[in-house]
């Protein structure tokens, strides 16, 4: 059996907590019953549902034991606040291991160049990083704390909705390299300066940058100068990535291909064509970010190079599969995650650029926390829609009603008040050949309309490579 991650032992020295019941082994931590593996140790968070009240589930499932603010069943370690002892157990192990560590936030894209960096970290050796979106004040500390004492290098993802939230998470993560993907108007009903507030948020992730750290930025973005003046005062080395010769790492082209893209590109003054499995124009600055980070984290050049060629779209940002329906096969694309107007114009700009037999058609639900511009936001999309020659749009949620208001009748294909009631329309409307893409925000339940589509065929088949959106 491999190294336990951790003893009962070290969880109570890093935690302060006391045990009750037998000492034990844990080979991975969870919060969550569903998803727990044999060996864990159980975290019983508060919360609108109490992570107390699954700890018998958990031993039920084969967890070692519980970290508990109270007593019960099977052994556990005993702690007055289990989020503050997860964060403590998440130091811990960040302090245990002489890894070499990153991070990533920005206002879209920053799930994408953090899975992106974790595979070439894989590639490289012991590397860890992020799952999924694990990107807040629990995500974080539970990434921290599932971090092997052995690992090499990390990457974390660090996200936030409202001031504050980052500069804590940066300061856990201790990050010798940090990724500003981009700046842009996302979560701005949170902030009453808008996107400025924005920006300002998100350059909180240099206030745990390691001295002499490097801070990767996007120099394409409006945003850069005021990014990399605080990086500078941060006291870190900037790397820049865009489509200026001035860049460390300079976009020449991207061209999109049948099975991919081609991304061309000047770093450091060495030209690289670099292979992609994404469709995405967005991936062209992506793929430059994703280079630098790898960079900083000492990965080597070619090792990178390789990951980023074989790195798949995920699961709601981009990935395809062909839906053999009754009437005949189509492609459904799956950007059901998350949306904010620039991953919205991304997508579409994606979709408009393949080659179809059938027709190109959008199924949108609403763009979500976009504050009181969010009808215009949604309202403009109407001019991406006529630039990317999309044939049909699905509008789902009283937000995408401005949208829908604003489409020549020619491209209506219907409109419902939500996605449950949306995606029976496109069920009914779609075609052999077609060329389907959902997208929308988590909240507005854009994926029970992919979900819905998927099902329309017995065994979907994977389509291969796709655009991978900027959501995230």
């Amino acid at each position: 059996m491999s190294e336990a991650l951790w003893t009962s032992d070290e969880i109570a020295a890093a935690t302060g907590g006391r045990l009750e019941g037998a000492p034990f082994e844990a080979f991975g931590v969870s919060i969550d019953t569903r998803s727990i593996e044999p060996g864990d140790l159980f975290v019983a968070l508060a919360g609108v549902r109490d992570g107390h009240d699954f700890i018998e589930a958990a031993l039920a499932s084969g967890a070692a034991g519980s970290l508990a603010s109270r007593p019960g069943a099977g052994a556990r370690l005993r702690v007055a606040d289990t989020q503050m002892a997860l964060e403590a157990l998440g130091l811990a192990a960040r302090d245990r291991a002489s890894a070499r560590r990153g991070a990533v936030t920005g206002s879209v894209g920053k799930t994408s160049v953090t899975q992106a960096v974790r595979a070439g970290l894989l590639r490289a050796g012991r590397g860890h990083s992020s799952v999924k979106s694990y990107n807040n004040q629990i995500g974080v500390p539970l990434t921290l704390a599932r971090m092997p004492r052995t690992t090499e290098r990390a990457v974390f993802e660090i996200g936030m909705n409202h001031a504050g939230e980052i500069a804590p998470l940066s300061r856990m993560v201790s990050p010798h390299a940090v990724c500003i993907t981009t700046v842009g108007p996302v979560h701005t009903e949170n902030f009453a300066d808008g996107e400025a507030g924005v920006a300002l948020a998100k350059a909180e992730i240099f206030a745990g940058l390691q001295p002499g750290g490097i801070a990767v930025l996007n120099a394409d973005n409006a945003w850069f100068d005021f990014l990399k003046d605080a990086a500078l005062k941060a006291g870190a080395t900037v790397r820049s990535f865009g489509s200026d010769e001035a860049c460390d790492a300079w976009l020449l082209d991207f061209k999109a291909l049948e099975d991919g893209g081609l991304v061309r590109a000047r770093v450091d003054g060495v030209n690289l064509d670099i292979a992609l499995r994404q469709r995405g124009a967005h991936w062209g600055l992506n793929s430059l970010a994703v280079l630098l980070m790898l960079q900083a984290l000492d990965v080597d050049i070619d090792v990178a190079l390789e990951a980023l060629s074989e790195f798949e779209p995920l699961e709601g940002r981009g990935s395809e599969s062909v839906i053999q329906a009754a009437a005949g096969p189509f492609v459904l694309i799956d950007e059901s995650y998350n949306a904010n107007p620039i991953s919205m114009q991304a997508a579409l700009s994606t979709l408009g650029a393949r080659a179809s037999k059938g027709r190109r058609i959008a199924a949108l639900t609403d763009m979500l926390e976009l504050g009181p511009q969010a009808p215009r936001y949604h309202a403009e999309i109407a001019d991406v829609l006529e630039q990317s020659k999309i044939d049909l749009v699905f509008c789902g949620g009283p937000l995408m009603k401005f949208l829908w208001d604003a489409l020549p009748p020619t491209r209506r294909g219907g409109y419902a008040e939500t996605a449950a009631d949306l995606a029976p329309q496109i069920a009914r409307a779609v075609e052999p050949g077609d060329l389907v893409m959902v997208k929308g925000s988590n909240g507005s339940k854009a994926s029970t309309v992919a979900k819905a589509l998927a099902a329309l065929g017995a065994a979907p088949e994977s389509a291969g490579a796709a655009g991978r959106g900027l959501g995230g």
